[in-house]
Formats: C-alpha cells, structure tokens, sequence
C-alpha cells in the first residue's frame, strides 16, 4: 500500500490547486480545519440560542451587526489557532514517518499564511448559515459540513474541466481560494486569499444581519 503523501509538507497544503479531489490525499490537509470549524460555529451559536443568551443580549444591545461582527471574528480567530495547531501536529507527525521536507519555504509560509487568512471569509460563512438555521442545530451542523467539503465548487470544477474551460475564476470563492493557497504559492495567491476572505466575511456580515433584524432571533 502506497503511502498517501511523500513529502512532510504535503499534509499541510496541495502541491498545486486543486479544485477536483482525486484522493483523500488532495483533500486531507489543512482545509480540514474549515470544516471542523464550521462544526464548531454551530455549536457556539447554537449555545447562545439554547442557553437564551441572545434574547438577553439583543435586549440590552439591539445591534444586530455587532453580533454577526463579533462572533465571526472570534471564530475566525478560533480557526486561526486550529490551522496553527494543524501545522505542529502535521509536521511533527510527517517527520516521524520519514516523509521528505524538500519545499519552497516562501511558497510553504505564504500557504499557511493564506490559510490562516481564509479562516476569517470561512467562519463569517458558517455564522451566516447558522443565524439561518439557528432553531435547528443537526442542519447547521449538516450544512457547515457540506459547504466546508466544497461540494459545490467541485462539482462545477469537474464540469468545466471537461469542457476544457480554465478554473482559475473559482478562486473568487471561499473553496477555491482555499485551495490555490499551496506549495507553489507566491505573493499574489496571498492577496487573492486576503481580497477574497475579507469581501465574503463583508458579504454574510452585512446579508446575516438584514436576516436578523428582519426576523425574531428568540
């Protein structure tokens, strides 16, 4: 049985972007995170509704877009110690198996780095879906799974691969940024996750809290 990586840093990012996954290989590495920290946004949101700390908080503070602000910071911040705490065991557990750590430093920092900066456009996504269904937490748990597997860009991928279409245009979303952070990384794959990350986390900030202040939140 051949062994799912030959290189340590392999676990922490793609060798290139990959919008269609091949193998469990393509996909298990840091973008893992996004998903375990769509889970984990659904139960911190899911808290406040079930322990009634956001009736008391909209009592007192009626800012909605306060809410969606600082529980999308807070999670991406969360999801930023989850990527680091990703890269120690990864690399520790690559070393120990023998892998080989030939990699382009710059490109190695500046895919971590984008990474990282991605978890901000990441958890205001997840905030988002569960404002929508923060009465029910299996489907928020269901759909921050769902849209963190990337599905959806996948599927298109896929199409537009055998039309021989390029799919560099699916980096404008949050899974196709994710991705195209890898080991051949440079400066511009850095500002393109940067750009990206923080448009979305405008974007569900400012629809999550119309959605709030439209509906009751109890």
């Amino acid at each position: 049985m051949e062994p799912l990586y030959s290189n340590v840093w392999q676990i922490i990012a793609a060798s290139e972007p990959l919008y269609v996954i091949n193998s469990i290989a393509d996909y298990a590495n840091m973008n893992m995170v996004f998903i375990f920290g769509g889970i984990m946004v659904s139960i911190f949101i899911g808290h406040d509704y079930k322990s009634g700390y956001v009736k008391q908080l909209f009592t007192t503070h009626a800012k909605k877009q306060d809410y969606m602000i600082s529980k999308s910071l807070t999670c991406a911040f969360a999801m930023a110690c989850m990527c680091i705490t990703y890269l120690i065991g990864g690399t520790i557990g690559g070393l120990l198996v023998g892998y080989e750590t030939t990699v382009n430093v710059g490109s190695l920092i500046i895919a971590i780095l984008s990474k990282m900066i991605m978890s901000l456009g990441w958890a205001s996504l997840y905030t988002f879906l569960n404002i929508i269904f923060r009465r029910y937490f299996g489907i928020s748990i269901a759909s921050s799974f769902f849209f963190g597997t990337g599905i959806l860009i996948i599927g298109v991928a896929a199409i537009v691969e055998n039309l021989s279409i390029p799919t560099w245009f699916l980096n404008i979303f949050l899974y196709g940024s994710s991705v195209n952070a890898c080991l051949i990384s440079n400066v511009g794959t850095l500002i393109i996750c940067a750009v990206v990350s923080v448009a979305w986390a405008v974007f569900y900030n400012v629809l999550g809290a119309r959605i709030l202040s439209k509906s009751d939140v109890y």
